[in-house]
């Protein structure tokens, strides 16, 4: 039965990629232009969509970053993998297998129209896709490459709050602080990009946060001048040889066990494909997050056909919380290392690069001969300079100590018909096991379904590992998550997922072994290509300490947060769009009262010519800030906007885009939060006095 489904497949598939081979061809000839022209994406608009509910948990920072370099670098299609495809979290593992499919039995594309031709796409798909696929005719030699950049640009962004924070006032003389910010209140980044999809890349990365000194020297330290400072140099596809990078960069391997790159996809309204992480190998780091990236020097090299080999060294500074000194005045032991990237005061500053860390990292992966998996083995040996030790206290009891860490782990994945299986298994130098393993399905054409287990010691530590879990990290964590999405016909999309999770010991803020779950459904109507409407409810039972009252051990007692979210969008593309959210949810401990919250927002963007003018008026409520609501917003290009909305007030911004000339481009942005019942925003140093809050900026950006 299945040799005749196969071969009835094979045949329609044949009938359908003649046809549209002579059709691409009869346009390639009388057309001047063989390809569809490229859209613009708002990425902000993109995550929305895939983690409508977002969490102050979760990276969007990075992930708005790595999304943007497949925008900025988009994939060939004669050329990419099964694992950039997924990558994407765009095409259905069915979709994927039909394009390769396509690809293995056609020879290569010569135009984009043939995705018309493959199996199981439709025009929405497509039109998805489009941003981040490309077709080069030839492979271009370096020389050629270089004269031919694919991005090559300058790229200064600036701002501030205009109310006056408590860091950059006068010094209190009755107050029992006297500590202020070293710096000017305006922040600032500079960025430069000179690249070749697939050939070469060099990049430049420069910030100073609001608050920190323009100019600090201390190349031991590795601080340039500017707070931080991020060069990469990196060649491709040379040969053997597939990848070179000089600098800083990022490893992603099998499931995140060991190497994560620092790009974490959690749960969301895509509840099949962000499951399966993609072995994207090394990549530049291109961030100005001030953690989670190697720097040194990394290679894959090709050794046969189906075997490649990565290995890299790093040797770079980390911020660190100091516990003791030697009496030589040198650092023996730190509590924690820190992520924040703050250096504004004598005590953030006194933390910034004070310890050293040194990683080798070697990875092996053989592609099966059929195309229908890889297995893979990753190691990675860091060393820190000083004794990392933390807090005394129940739930650090199997937290890491020492200065060495070697985590090794071993993944594979494999496609059987239309099941994709995939899992990792991995071993930190303290004995500790952590285990992730899962299938996606394509039941048919209208069901998709996933299944997801994973446990993690309470002993398993990886500093630079980000598989699917609860937590922040992958330790002390058992889980089955399981998702089902239905998709009647093109208009129509029904989703959901449910986690169940169990924490064998004691976490931060949860006094004891303790478990949840959480449950997520989502429904799309989108009865053509510019109309869309969502809805969906999101509920999450997690454990958590009841801190009322003084107790000595606080009781641990379920917690429950409830998010349901209408959102409709109308959109005219290169013309202008209109989008009407409305969110609400509540917060409570069992048999305790719920703190509530509601938002919703205005969104509108209007294009015209050399302008792009966008605007959001928005209205929120909240009984305290367990309530909050986070709300994405439209930002400048590589920046990312996700504010918390809390107690009762409105947030509105205005942003304008002009195109100067074809090689420039200017952004102002101003936005501004009024709130009713507040006479003080924030607190410590970042304190306003008053009721609103106000931010201006300002992006120039050249393209060469």
């Amino acid at each position: 039965m299945l040799t005749k489904h196969r071969a009835a497949y094979g045949a329609t598939l044949w009938k359908r990629c003649l046809k549209l081979t002579l059709l691409a061809s009869f346009l390639f000839y009388r057309l001047s232009a063989q390809n569809p022209p490229r859209p613009e994406i708002d990425i902000s608009r993109f995550i929305q969509d895939l983690f409508p509910i977002p969490t102050e948990d979760s990276n969007y920072e990075d992930l708005y970053e790595s999304l943007f370099q497949l925008y900025a670098n988009p994939v060939d299609l004669n050329r990419v993998t099964k694992d950039e495809l997924a990558s994407m979290f765009i095409l259905t593992n069915n979709q994927i297998e039909s394009l390769l499919a396509y690809r293995q039995q056609m020879g290569s594309f010569i135009s984009l129209y043939q995705l018309q031709s493959v199996p199981d796409f439709d025009l929405p798909t497509i039109y998805r896709l489009l941003p981040f696929v490309t077709i080069e005719p030839t492979q271009m030699t370096l020389k050629e490459s270089l004269k031919n950049p694919t991005q090559h640009f300058l790229m200064f962004r600036s701002g501030k709050i205009l109310e006056t924070q408590k860091g950059f006032s006068s010094t209190d003389t009755s107050s029992s602080s006297s500590t202020r910010y070293a710096g000017k209140p305006l922040n600032g980044y500079l960025r430069y990009r000179n690249a070749r999809t697939g050939v070469y890349s060099f990049g430049l990365s420069i910030e100073k946060d609001a608050g920190e000194q323009l100019w600090n020297w201390q190349p031991r330290k590795q601080i340039f001048g500017p707070d931080f400072t991020s060069f990469h140099a990196q060649i491709q596809n040379r040969g053997k040889l597939k990848n070179l990078i000089i600098g800083d960069f990022q490893m992603q391997a099998g499931q995140g066990l060991v190497m994560a790159a620092g790009f974490s996809l959690g749960k969301g309204s895509e509840v099949i494909r962000t499951t399966y992480r993609s072995t994207l190998g090394l990549r530049p780091y291109t961030s100005v997050l001030e953690a989670n990236f190697f720097r040194g020097i990394a290679a894959t090299y090709s050794v046969s056909k189906n075997i490649q080999v990565t290995g890299f060294y790093s040797g770079t500074r980390r911020d660190a919380s100091p516990d003791d000194t030697s009496a030589e005045g040198n650092l023996s032991t730190i509590s924690s290392l820190l992520i924040s990237g703050y250096h504004r005061t004598p005590a953030e500053r006194d933390k910034h690069n004070i310890i050293s860390e040194k990683n080798v990292g070697l990875h092996g992966l053989y592609k099966l001969p059929s195309q229908r998996g890889q297995v893979g083995i990753t190691m990675l040996n860091t060393h820190y300079s000083a004794f990392l030790l933390k807090k005394d206290v129940a739930y650090n009891r199997f937290e890491f100590r020492g200065k060495h860490n070697l985590v090794i782990g071993v993944h594979a994945d494999y496609q059987w018909q239309n099941f994709h299986f995939f899992g990792e298994g991995a071993r930190s130098q303290s004995g500790g096991l952590g285990g992730i393993a899962g299938l996606i399905a394509g039941l048919g054409k209208a069901f998709d379904f996933t299944l997801l287990l994973r446990h993690y010691d309470e002993d398993f530590h990886t500093f630079y590992g980000n598989a699917v879990s609860e937590s922040t990290r992958p330790i002390n964590e058992s889980g089955t998550y399981w998702g089902l999405r239905y998709s009647p016909n093109r208009r129509w999309q029904f989703s959901t997922y449910y986690d169940s999770f169990r924490f064998p010991w004691l976490k931060y803020q949860i006094n004891a072994p303790s478990s949840g779950y959480d449950l997520y459904f989502h429904i799309l109507w989108k009865p053509n290509k510019r109309f869309n409407a969502y809805a969906l409810f999101h509920e999450k039972n997690k454990p958590h300490n009841l801190t009322t009252g003084k107790p000595q051990i606080y009781p641990v007692v379920e917690s429950v947060r409830k998010s349901a979210v209408i959102n409709i969008e109308y959109d005219v593309p290169l013309r202008f769009s209109i989008r009407t959210r409305l969110q609400g949810g509540e917060f409570r401990y069992k048999d305790s009262d719920a703190s509530k919250g509601l938002a919703m927002a205005q969104d509108v963007t209007w294009k015209y010519k050399r302008f792009e003018f966008s605007a959001r008026l928005a209205y929120f409520a909240t009984d305290n800030y367990d309530s909050r609501q986070y709300v994405y917003e439209k930002d400048m290009l590589y920046a990312f906007s996700l504010p918390a909305y809390y107690d009762t007030g409105t947030r509105h911004y205005l942003m304008t885009r002009f195109t100067v000339t074809k090689h420039m481009k200017i952004w102002l942005r101003w936005a501004q939060t009024r709130y009713k019942d507040l006479e003080k925003i924030s607190s410590g140093l970042n304190e306003i006095n008053g009721s609103k809050r106000s931010e201006l900026k300002m992006q120039v950006m050249y393209q060469f």
